[in-house]
């Protein structure tokens, strides 16, 4: 691909910030409050609007239901237009009610089953309301002991609940189906890997597809593989961007092992998925304990770029020349030289093509929008998990 080329495709990508990372979040030992911390929606929604501002590629944020519940969500959606963003991707909440203790849509009590339903089905009407056709489901059902509940069963209550809000769903939404092996159940989960999450997609039909978690893998997982399985499938519907060293860590994307994060965007390059009209959401969902919590999503929005420029600038020809000669080493070297370009002045370029400032935390840092934001949001409780 010529550098020009280059250029554009990463100027046009698509990065999704999640709302709840402008709030207070962390562990489930401890959340530090910071200051400056957004009191709603809206103010979650400024803080987003600030990094697409700075670095020109993340003009979409999503939310969480009910944390951020308004009163009007035209209001929130004409809000968000007004900021120069939009709202992606809607998030049901079916893990933090008292409820949901043995679970929701697989809970063995009907009446909670009914009722995590019927907040999916609300979560329809408020993506409806604010112009989301992406409809993000994770579900955090399981079980902790051998023996607690039938597994079999609560697949066939999860396949009720989600062929139900399916059916329920605009022809133009996508549902995304999310999975982890494992926490907060811990003997097993009901949506523990991509297989799970694909067969349900596939019994639903195609508005229904994957959503890969980052961290949601056991050590050593090829996440490239199920990416590319996905994606030849036709049923990779996008990402939860974040990284991890032990577990779901949710720490910034690329912070780990950027070289993971290269070879899952090499896997997306190859297949032609890297825009938008791919239809492959690149959403990032981190919880920043201890950083800053704007820095901390520019970041990652940079490291996904990164990522991209880098796999944009493997030479596929060569490539192609040393597999078909079965020349291993060749292949390899020509995958390696890409990863090891410094492509930050490609992209520096890029952002001042698209009329940004090249250093995105620099500029952030330069326009005193912290201190701002430190003074002003004063007075009132400060949003986090649970808001």
């Amino acid at each position: 691909m010529k550098t020009e080329e280059i250029r554009a495709t990463l100027a046009r990508q698509h990065i999704e910030t999640p709302s709840w990372a402008y709030g207070n979040s962390g562990t489930r030992f401890k959340v530090f409050s910071q200051t400056g911390i957004p009191r709603d929606a809206f103010e979650k929604i400024s803080d987003a609007a600030v990094v697409h501002k700075h670095t020109g590629v993340a003009p979409s944020v999503a939310v969480h239901i009910p944390w951020d519940e308004v009163d009007d969500y035209s209001d929130l959606a004409k809000h968000a237009g007004n900021e120069g963003v939009e709202i992606g991707a809607v998030n049901p909440n079916t893990f933090q009610d008292d409820d949901y203790r043995l679970g929701s849509v697989c809970n063995t009590d009907p009446r909670i089953r009914r009722k995590a339903t019927e907040h999916l089905l609300d979560c329809i009407s408020v993506a409806e309301q604010l112009g989301s056709k992406q409809l993000s489901l994770w579900f955090a059902d399981g079980t902790n002991y051998p023996g607690q509940d039938s597994i079999r069963a609560r697949q066939d209550r999860l396949a009720a609940a989600l062929e139900e809000t399916y059916a329920a769903m605009p022809s133009d939404m996508t549902m995304l189906i999310e999975y982890k092996f494992f926490e907060p159940a811990f003997y097993h989960t009901d949506l523990p890997d991509w297989g799970t999450s694909l067969l349900h997609c596939l019994h639903l039909g195609q508005q229904a597809k994957v959503l890969v978690d980052t961290g949601h893998h056991a050590p050593g997982t090829n996440i490239e593989m199920i990416v590319a399985t996905l994606l030849r499938e036709g049923r990779l519907g996008g990402f939860h961007f974040n990284s991890r060293f032990y577990a779901d860590d949710d720490l910034m994307v690329g912070s780990a092992d950027p070289f993971a994060l290269f070879r899952i965007m090499f896997e997306i390059v190859q297949a032609g998925a890297v825009l938008p009209e791919a239809g492959v959401a690149f959403m990032l969902d981190q919880c920043h304990n201890i950083e800053a919590k704007i820095p901390a999503q520019i970041r990652s929005v940079m490291n996904v770029q990164e990522a991209t420029a880098k796999s944009l600038l493997v030479d596929l020809d060569a490539l192609g020349e040393a597999r078909n000669n079965g020349d291993v080493l060749a292949a390899n070297s020509v995958v390696m030289d890409a990863f090891n370009t410094d492509v930050r002045p490609i992209l520096a370029q890029v952002r001042e093509e698209m009329g940004i400032e090249p250093d995105p935390i620099a500029a952030y840092t330069a326009s005193g929008y912290a201190e701002e934001i430190n003074e002003r949001r004063v007075g009132g409780s400060a949003a986090g998990w649970g808001a």
